[in-house]
């Protein structure tokens, strides 16, 4: 092994040491990559760095990342996710698990507004958990069709993940989108098939909304607000993933008309004031601030790793695993699922992706399927007990009567069907290769 491979070894191991310790990700990654890429090859790292972030963010494609972001918070702050809840809750009926049923469902369209996990969750948890659990629910089941629905959005585009991984793979923005329509859906009916299987096999976890409730709402005035509050935010995830999917707009084009879409919407439901502008503005900028400066923190760190031979002994381990390339494929998996409990998602994208491209690119995988594969895995990251994100953000406006063991109970059927998701898109690869061959992609 040469010294360089050594100092790579060293890096990375200094790297996962400062992670564990509390730094944050993007501070571990400029400081490894500066100190040891100094210590490799000296200051021509600092001389290949500026052409590189310069290639990187001037990326046409990051314009979609500020834009698909407001349209997201727009919807959130302007709380038309609360009508939204109430009406698809009473929409459920005297369904055994129907108010769970209709979260997963607001999941779902939320998850193609904001694409924001935290916003989802939190929003959720604060409209339904108290509710839910007046009403008899198990805390364990609420709070894990909460946490698992919230988490819909980091697949179900348009998610940051798939834009990210669209430059990570070099790949279509589109042509992800496409992909992830089904694995998306998938999740959502695993999810929903569970909740109806438990209202059949225990009724009193997930009891039906009382009659003396569903009555008070008129089924006139029920449908009349769906049309209100359900149809035009439906109606704009429509408009801009069909136009994005069927090759009308380019995903940075369709991305300013969802933002204007959210202001549009969000003025017919009468909730534009000021205020919503303003947060919504602030609350943009900072995710999208939080994750340029990731970016361009990670290709100190990719650049460093790179000229350490780093991707050499990415590729000497993979060539010591026995199964050829499934057996890699399933390496990359188990990896995934493990830091999972551990980081977020945008960690573990710039991080084990980048590192292990170049061997799935020799071996010809298909990199469409493969990001389909991280993406039903990186769910598992947010609801992995003892770190998922999900859990940290429903904690925080949970009642006191739910514990974080019922957090923890609830969320591993969820995290037992996304591992089943994954293993049905890795056998059947047609979930999610087949919208992107059907229009051409």
């Amino acid at each position: 092994m040469s010294g360089t491979e050594v100092i790579a070894i060293l890096m990375l191991l200094a790297f996962f040491t400062l992670l564990m310790a509390g730094v944050p990700v993007a501070i571990t990654l400029a400081t490894t990559g500066f100190v040891f890429g100094f210590l490799g090859f000296g200051t021509t790292l600092f001389n290949l760095l500026p052409a590189r972030i310069y290639g990187v963010v001037s990326n046409y494609q990051w314009l979609a990342i500020p834009l698909f972001v407001f349209m997201g918070v727009m919807l959130e702050k302007s709380r038309l996710a609360e009508d939204l809840l109430d009406v698809v809750g009473h929409l459920a009926g005297g369904l055994k698990g129907g108010m769970a049923l209709g979260i997963i469902g607001v999941g779902v369209l939320m998850g193609a507004t904001t694409g924001i996990v935290g916003a989802t969750v939190i929003t959720l948890g604060l409209l339904t958990l108290p509710t839910l659990i007046r009403r008899g629910y198990d805390p364990g089941a609420a709070c894990g069709a909460i946490c698992a629905s919230g988490t819909l959005g980091q697949i179900i585009p348009p998610s940051l993940i798939l834009i990210l991984l669209s430059d990570i793979l070099q790949l279509s923005v589109g042509t992800l989108f496409a992909a992830a329509v089904m694995p998306g859906l998938l999740l959502a009916a695993l999810y929903c098939i569970y909740i109806v299987v438990l209202g059949m096999v225990r009724p009193e976890m997930v009891p039906a909304v009382p009659k003396k409730e569903r009555d008070t709402m008129p089924r006139a005035e029920l449908w009349m607000r769906f049309l209100k509050v359900v149809l035009p935010p439906l109606l704009l995830v429509l408009s801009v993933l069909g136009s994005i999917i069927g090759g009308v707009a380019a995903p940075t084009e369709a991305a300013s008309m969802g933002a204007l879409g959210a202001i549009l919407v969000t003025a017919f439901a009468g909730r534009m004031a000021s205020r919503v502008l303003k947060d919504t503005v602030q609350t943009t900028t900072q995710i999208t601030a939080m994750v340029m400066f990731i970016l361009i923190c990670a290709q100190v760190f990719a650049l460093a790793f790179r000229g350490l031979r780093g991707e050499d002994l990415i590729h000497d381990l993979f060539a010591f695993l026995p199964g050829g390339v499934n057996a890699d494929i399933w390496f990359l998996m188990l990896l995934i699922f493990v830091l999972g409990f551990f980081i977020e998602w945008i960690e573990i994208s710039y991080i084990a992706v980048p590192l292990f491209l170049p061997v799935f690119a020799a071996q010809n995988v298909d990199l469409v399927w493969l990001a389909m594969l991280i993406c039903v895995n990186l769910q598992t990251s947010f609801l992995t007990p003892p770190f998922g994100w999900a859990l940290f953000f429903l904690r925080g406006v949970a009642p006191p009567e739910v514990t974080t063991r019922h957090m923890y109970r609830g969320v591993i059927p969820f995290v037992l069907m996304q591992v089943l998701a994954v293993s049905l898109v890795f056998f059947f690869p047609q979930i999610a290769l087949w919208l992107p061959q059907a229009i051409g992609w």
